[in-house]
């Protein structure tokens, strides 16, 4: 039967378990804040069931749980941080504070993220950001799983991108999303489920539409969203996110070779901007007339409201946890 437990009571499981696998406490601290954030909103894909990939990459040794993250004033406007092998999160949290300085002096900073491992949602990245007042963007990218519209094999990653935009006394509008039709989490998620995927989500190992599953993750492919579209929003993330951080391009990814590797070595880009130094005087006031008039025309939910809602019954009732999430957070490491 599953059990409630309050976000705090989960966060300090799932750090421990990090930490009992060989993870610095900075890097624990951040990773388990998103794997909490995304099962106490109802991002499930996201949540507890990435925890035995984390725990199993780490094993492998494909990840390296407490390395010497190096964070360096790149140039007025830039942070990068070499993340030497480890999780993306731990190296966002080293950097945040001077990302957020150079974005108040210059009205904009990027936070270039090289050598890392992602393999969580991208959304509590950026609501923080949006939180303290700045439009946030973030890029990441992963090992090859879309195949583009009548290419032979996959090259770029899944490529997901987010957005948060601060609102003047509300919650910010945030969303994350793929570049795929379907995030990878998701097909994990259906195969586990038995569920059978929306039509042109992607393909087997021979290149055939599939909606099952397995097949799909069984040497298949991803299909973009919106076909060359989705394709070309993959291309510009892989540019960002690999390219310009100078990590590692899907494809020249290696954890597929490696027995219980399942994150990817890849890169991340975020993009600050405080809205009072771009000339926006009347910012707050813009974005609620902007929001006013999508109510308006029938927009009844606005990205992030779900999760604001599922965060509620959470505070309220606390985050249920399945058997074998528990079985694992109680477990000793081998």
């Amino acid at each position: 039967m599953p059990v409630n437990l309050s976000e705090e009571a989960l966060q300090q499981l799932v750090r421990r378990l990090l930490v009992a696998n060989g993870v610095d406490g900075i890097t624990a601290d951040a990773v388990a804040g998103s794997i909490v954030a995304a099962e106490r909103d109802g991002t499930l894909s996201h949540g507890l069931a990435r925890l035995p990939g984390f725990v199993s990459s780490l094993e492998s040794g494909w990840v390296t749980g407490s390395p010497e993250m190096i964070v360096t004033d790149q140039a007025p406007a830039v942070v990068r941080i070499d993340a030497a092998n480890g999780f993306a999160q731990g190296a966002l949290a080293r950097g945040r504070d001077m990302g957020i300085a150079k974005a108040r002096a210059n009205g904009i900073c990027a936070i270039s993220i090289h050598d890392s491992h992602h393999f969580g949602s991208l959304w509590p990245d950026v609501e923080p950001f949006a939180v303290q007042g700045l439009v946030c963007l973030a890029f990441v990218q992963s090992r090859s799983r879309i195949v583009a519209p009548s290419a032979s094999r996959a090259v770029l990653g899944t490529n997901p991108m987010a957005f948060a935009l601060p609102r003047a006394g509300r919650d910010p509008v945030v969303w994350d999303q793929a570049s795929s039709v379907l995030a990878h989490g998701d097909v994990i998620l259906a195969a586990k489920n038995g569920h059978t995927l929306p039509p042109d989500a992607g393909v087997d190992r021979s290149g055939h539409v599939s909606r099952d599953p397995a097949a799909v993750l069984d040497g298949g492919a991803l299909l973009p969203f919106g076909a060359h579209k989705g394709f070309l929003i993959a291309l510009l993330v892989e540019v960002l996110a690999a390219a310009l951080t100078g990590s590692r391009f899907g494809f020249e990814d290696e954890s597929a070779r490696i027995p219980g590797a399942v994150t990817s070595n890849a890169g991340q880009m975020l993009i600050l901007i405080d809205p009072s130094r771009a000339g926006a005087s009347d910012f707050a006031d813009r974005i609620e007339q902007l929001m006013h008039a999508l109510a308006d025309a029938g927009t009844t939910r606005m990205p992030g409201d779900r999760r604001y809602i599922n965060r509620a019954k959470a505070k309220a009732g606390g985050i249920a946890v399945g058997d074998a999430a528990m079985k694992l957070l109680q477990s000793s490491p081998h």
